[in-house]
């Protein structure tokens, strides 16, 4: 096994203490002798619930010589409230110990710059490797049996049972909903995520007429189908014949799904139940190209439009075709409006149209804004919002109003939009006749979406657990502002030349493989443009020397790097490839005595 550098892991800290222990707070001590991977995540971040699936196999085959620790790091302030995070655990199936750590103590300790990070940490205590974003599930693997062999062979790996207590299991009809739609006889369809089922509701919002799925998680057609996280539902329009009536963004398994409400019949629309990588076909027939963690489905312009959170686009599914093809969005994260092919998103995850037809409403989570997509002209506009880093609950003129991460958006009689604004636990409204923002209602529990019934609107109070009725009111709600930043701390860097290097080791017994083209990728931007002078724009090397001009106090550098590599064998015929992908949002504070220069660890050790 190759040498490795000796450095010590830091003591796992967190002011929020420990979940999923029974009660019992934990030390890095406690798990001397045990293979430690900390996963540093948010809930909010689509990527890091990818990361928890990806380590799931891993999780329970290494069950006895593994302890995954997840150490909860929060972006939004709401992410910051214990209470959420304890929801977060039960909401996503999190089978292991959780250290809450609100204000980024261990963050800071172990110098993560991205959600997601994992760090792995030997049996004698020691940092070993870091990984930061997707796809890393293979090469860990591969390290874990590394390190089981070699601390097997010392008499320092010590098998036996995590410490993972689960909670006590809870009864309830719905388990953290995620959207809901009004059937024609009155009923609610109900995407029951937690319960990986939709379920229908009597008019009454709180009867239960039938379930579909049997509450286990899975990708299963037919009559006795299972869905895994399943959020967005769209009806199919009135007259148009397709064998199913309700089409639904499957969202863990990375497909769409046709339901005919008759028998309660399930069919696969679109997807393979794979994850779409970047490479990955990005239009053909709808059953042979992957998606990825497609969050909310509208129809636009003849199609079925989805939000594809988990790749920071919006794709379109023609059911008459049996095509599916990305319709905007580059997959860069951020807020950039223009055409649709050169307009950034962060995590769309909320859709509707509106009543005449015109424009395609977007929840935009991660940069807490409203978008809209112009059928006229096929341009991507922004109505609320700023950025991925500035977020807040204030009223008042567009422009300077904020939410923080919504998840949904509902069109209004009088062609405002309702916006469950997901974290500030509101609903707010957005009117563009008068370009203002109000508050509609307060005290919501993390509201997913919204469905109009008559003069009232129906809420989703995803964390509450249910559906709740309003009064639409005629006045909005007063609200003390307030306003927030993303709370890490800026890097202070030098203005003038300036060194980026990404940092990529290939997993063992893989390489870079360049028998096609390069395999790795860096793209840069920043915010604002004028902070690069030079060095932006994508190309092959992971490593750049950038030009930072004096002329800004401050911004954020926006790093995407992507590596593939594959088997380094020459005896296996079709070697086995992985891509390995992060996104970086880094805020900079220039500064003459900055450092000059910036290591970004995709996979390895600096």
């Amino acid at each position: 096994m190759a040498s490795r550098a000796r450095v010590r892991a830091p003591e796992l800290v967190g002011a929020g203490g420990w979940l999923n222990t029974g009660g019992k707070d934990l030390v890095l001590a406690d798990f001397r002798g045990k293979i430690v991977i900390a996963d540093f995540w948010t809930f909010c971040c689509v990527n890091c619930l990818h990361v928890l699936d990806e380590l799931r196999e891993l999780e329970e085959k290494h069950r006895d010589t593994v302890v995954i620790v997840g150490v909860h790091s929060p972006k939004f302030v709401h992410e910051a409230d214990h209470r959420a995070v304890v929801d977060a655990v039960a909401r996503y199936e999190v089978h292991h110990p959780v250290l809450d750590d609100p204000a980024l103590v261990t963050w800071k300790q172990y110098a993560v710059r991205a959600w997601p990070t994992l760090v792995v940490i030997d049996p004698e205590g020691y940092v070993v490797a870091q990984h930061a974003g997707e796809g890393h599930a293979h090469a860990i693997a591969r390290l874990v049996e590394e390190l089981e062999a070699e601390h097997e062979a010392k008499g320092t790996l010590r098998r036996g049972d995590s410490p993972y207590v689960p909670a006590e299991p809870v009864a309830r009809e719905l388990k953290f909903p995620g959207k809901a739609v009004r059937l024609p006889g009155g009923t609610f369809l109900v995407a029951d995520t937690g319960h990986h089922s939709l379920v229908e509701l009597a008019e009454d919002g709180e009867s239960v007429v039938r379930r579909i799925g049997d509450g286990e998680r899975g990708l299963v057609d037919g009559l006795s189908p299972r869905f895994s996280e399943p959020q967005g539902l769209a009806l199919v329009p009135e007259g148009l014949d397709l064998g199913y009536d309700v089409v639904v963004a499957d969202t863990v398994n990375h497909v769409l799904r046709g339901v005919r409400l008759a028998d309660g019949e399930v069919r696969t629309l679109a997807g393979t139940g794979k994850q779409w990588w970047q490479g990955s076909a990005t239009e053909g027939p709808a059953t042979g190209v992957e998606l990825s963690s497609p969050w909310d489905v509208a129809w636009f312009d003849g199609r079925v439009w989805i939000a594809m959170a988990g790749v920071h686009q919006l794709w379109a599914f023609d059911p008459a075709a049996g095509t599916v093809a990305v319709a905007a969005g580059t997959t860069n994260e951020g807020l950039v409006d223009g055409p649709v092919a050169e307009a950034w998103f962060a995590q769309p995850s909320g859709l509707a149209v509106s009543a005449d037809g015109d424009r395609l409403w977007v929840a935009d989570s991660e940069t807490s804004a409203v978008r809209w997509v112009s059928r006229e002209t096929m341009t991507v506009h922004t109505a609320v919002g700023t950025g991925l880093f500035d977020f807040g609950h204030r009223d008042g003129e567009a422009g300077q109003a904020l939410l923080q991460h919504p998840l949904g958006v509902t069109v209004l009689p009088d062609g405002s939009v309702a916006i469950s604004d997901t974290y500030n636990h509101a609903l707010r409204r957005f009117d563009p006749a008068s370009g203002e923002v109000t508050t509609l209602a307060t005290d919501l529990r993390e509201p997913s979406g919204a469905v109009l019934v008559d003069g009232d609107i129906v809420v989703v109070e995803s964390a509450r657990h249910r559906l709740t009725r309003l009064r639409l009111p005629e006045e909005a709600v007063r609200v003390e502002s307030v306003a927030h930043r993303t709370q890490r701390a800026a890097t202070e860097v030098a203005p003038g030349v300036f060194q980026l290097d990404v940092v990529f080791s290939a997993p063992s017994g893989q390489k870079l493989d360049e028998r096609y083209g390069p395999s790795t990728r860096l793209l840069v931007s920043s915010t604002p443009p004028e902070l690069l002078l030079s060095g932006a724009g994508a190309d092959s090397a992971l490593d750049r020397e950038l030009v930072l001009s004096e002329e800004v106090a401050e911004g954020v550098l926006h790093v995407s790097a992507m590596a593939a590599s594959c088997d380094d064998d020459p005896e296996i015929e079709y070697p086995a490839c992985h891509v390995h992908q992060q996104d970086w949002g880094v805020p900079v504070k220039l500064t003459p005595g900055g450092v000059r220069r910036l290591p970004l660890v995709l996979a390895g050790m600096e």
